[in-house]
C-alpha cells in the first residue's frame, strides 16, 4: 500500500485527511510538526509527503528543503491559503512537486496525488507500487511543469517556434531563460523531439532541488560505499542521458565546485563517477533553463563566467504570459479541455467575466499557475461555464499591493546609470542602490524584496553577500 506523510500542526484537519486517504487505499500518517517529519522520513520511506505551509517549528518552505537535501527526488506537495500563493510558487521553483489550497479539495488531492506518483521522472525513486500505479496513469494526466502544450498565436510564440527549428538540428548547447512556469522543459523537449537525437534518452533534472552534497551523485554517479549512505554504484544523469540531451534546469543554483566539474564534462566529454578513479566518455547535448539572468550573475562572479560562454552557444528567452495577452485566451481553454478530461467534466467555456478577470490579472506563476487555478474552477464548476465564484480571490480582486513587481520599483530598476569609467562597478553600484532601496520598502522582508525584484530569494542572498548587505 502507498504510504502518504501528512505534516499539518491541526490535528483535526490531519485525521481528517488521513481517513480521506485510507478510504482510498492509502496508508497515511499524520505529525504535527517539521521536525517530526523529518524523523520520521528517517525510517520510514513516504510515496508522497503533504505539507501545510504553516508549521508551529518551521516554515513548510524550510522544512521542504530538509527534505530534499535527503532526497531530491521525493514527491512533496505544499498546502497554502491563497493569500501565500506567491510563497507556493516559489516552493514550486524549489522542488516542491505542487500546491493545493486551502480549503483543500479531496477530488483536487487525489487527483494530485497520483498525478506526483505517474511522474515518470521521479520513478526511479518511488517504491515499486508506485511505480505500478504510474505505468496505469492515464497519459492526459501530468505534473504541472510538464503541460501538453499548443502552441501560441502571439508574436512571441512565433518567434520562440522559430528558434526552436533553427536550431534543434544542430549540436549547440542552449540556454532557455524565462520567469518560473513560462514552459522552459518544454521548449527543451522541442528541441530534443526534432534533433537528430530524438530517439535517445532525454533526461531532466532540477538542480534547484539538488544539495551540494548530492549534485555530483545526480549529475556523475557514484560508486557503492564512496559516502556515507552510498548503498550502491548509482549512474549519473550524464550517463543516462548518453547520445541524448541533459536538461539542466535552474542551472543557476549550482554550486562553484559543481559548476567546475560541470565545465569539464562539457567541454572534453568526460564524466567521473564519485569514489572512482576511471573516466567515462559521453556525448550528451546540455540544454539549460534559468529563470535569472546568468550573463549578469557571470559578470557579478556569483555564476562561473566560462561556464555560461561554453552553454550560451544559443539563447531563447521564453516571455511571461501576463506580455502574450493574445495567446492568454488560447491556453485558458486548452488547460480547460485538460481539466475536462482529467475530471470526467464536461464545462464548455468561461462566462465573459471570468474571461475579462483572467486578461486582468498579471498570473506570477505563468502557465503553471493557470492550469492549477482552471482545473480548480472545473472542479468547483456544475454549470455549463466557470463563474466568478470558481476563481481564487486574488484573482477577482486582485490587491494591487500583491500584483507582480511595483513601479516604483520598475523604474528604480530601469533607470539609467550615470557614466563612469568602469562600468561594472557602475552597475553595481546602481543594482546595490536599488536592493537597498527595497529592502527598505519593505522593511526587510527578504520574500517580498525578492518578488518586487524579480530575482529567487538565493539570488538574493548572493546579492546582499557580494554588496556587504546586511539585513
Amino acid at each position: 500500500m502507498l504510504k502518504i506523510l501528512i505534516v499539518d500542526d491541526d490535528p483535526t484537519f490531519g485525521l481528517m485527511l488521513k481517513k480521506f486517504l485510507n478510504k482510498n487505499n492509502f496508508e497515511a500518517k499524520e505529525v504535527l510538526l517539521g521536525k517530526s517529519c523529518l524523523e520520521e522520513i528517517k525510517s520510514v520511506k513516504y510515496d508522497v509527503i503533504l505539507i501545510d505551509f504553516r508549521l508551529p517549528d518551521m516554515t513548510g518552505i524550510d522544512l521542504l528543503k530538509e527534505i530534499k537535501a535527503k532526497d531530491p527526488h521525493q514527491p512533496v506537495i505544499l498546502m497554502t491559503s491563497y493569500a501565500n500563493i506567491r510563497t507556493a510558487i516559489k516552493a514550486i521553483q524549489m522542488g516542491a512537486y505542487e500546491y493545493l489550497t486551502k480549503p483543500v479539495n479531496p477530488d483536487e488531492m487525489l487527483l494530485t496525488i497520483r498525478d506526483a506518483l505517474a511522474d515518470k521522472s521521479k520513478s526511479n525513486t518511488v517504491t515499486e507500487n508506485a511505480q505500478k500505479v504510474a505505468q496505469n496513469k492515464p497519459a492526459a494526466a501530468s505534473k504541472s511543469g510538464n503541460f501538453q502544450f499548443i502552441q501560441g498565436k502571439s508574436t512571441h510564440a512565433a518567434e520562440i517556434q522559430k528558434y526552436i527549428d533553427l536550431v534543434a538540428p544542430t549540436n549547440l548547447s542552449v540556454i532557455i531563460e524565462g520567469e518560473s512556469g513560462t514552459g522552459k522543459e518544454y521548449v527543451s523537449r522541442m528541441i530534443h523531439q526534432k534533433s537528430e537525437r530524438a530517439d535517445k534518452p532525454f533526461q531532466a533534472i532540477d538542480c534547484g532541488a539538488l544539495s551540494e552534497e548530492l549534485a555530483g551523485s545526480e549529475l556523475f554517479g557514484h560508486l557503492k560505499g564512496a559516502f556515507t549512505g552510498a548503498l550502491q554504484d548509482k549512474i549519473g544523469q550524464f550517463q543516462a542521458a548518453n547520445g541524448g540531451t541533459l536538461f539542466l534546469d535552474e542551472i543557476g543554483n549550482l554550486t562553484y565546485e559543481i559548476q567546475v566539474k560541470l565545465l569539464r564534462a562539457i567541454q572534453e566529454g568526460i564524466v567521473r563517477k564519485i569514489g572512482s578513479n576511471k573516466d567515462e566518455k559521453v556525448d550528451v547535448r546540455i540544454i539549460a533553463a534559468t529563470n535569472e539572468d546568468l550573463a549578469k550573475a557571470a559578470r557579478q562572479g556569483s555564476f562561473r563566467e566560462d561556464l555560461y560562454h561554453r552553454l550560451n552557444e544559443f539563447k531563447i528567452t521564453v516571455p511571461a504570459l501576463r506580455s502574450r495577452d493574445q495567446d492568454i485566451a488560447l491556453f485558458a481553454n486548452h488547460f480547460l479541455m485538460l481539466s475536462n478530461s482529467e475530471l470526467n467534466k464536461e464545462v464548455k467555456g468561461f462566462s465573459k467575466e471570468v474571461l475579462s478577470k483572467i486578461h486582468d490579472y498579471s498570473w506570477p506563476g505563468n502557465l503553471r499557475e493557470m492550469k492549477n487555478v482552471i482545473r480548480r474552477a472545473v472542479l468547483l464548476t456544475t454549470a455549463e461555464e466557470v463563474q466568478l465564484e470558481a476563481l481564487p480571490s486574488e484573482i477577482v480582486s486582485p490587491n494591487l499591493e500583491n500584483q507582480l513587481g511595483s513601479t516604483e520599483t520598475a523604474k528604480a530598476v530601469s533607470a539609467p546609470v550615470q557614466s563612469e569609467t568602469d562600468l561594472k562597478e557602475v552597475l553595481g553600484k546602481n543594482e546595490k542602490e536599488v536592493i537597498l532601496k527595497t529592502l527598505e520598502k519593505v522593511r526587510y522582508n527578504k520574500s517580498k524584496a525578492a518578488r518586487l525584484l524579480n530575482i529567487d530569494r538565493k539570488t538574493l542572498y548572493n546579492k546582499l553577500k557580494l554588496y556587504g548587505i546586511e539585513a
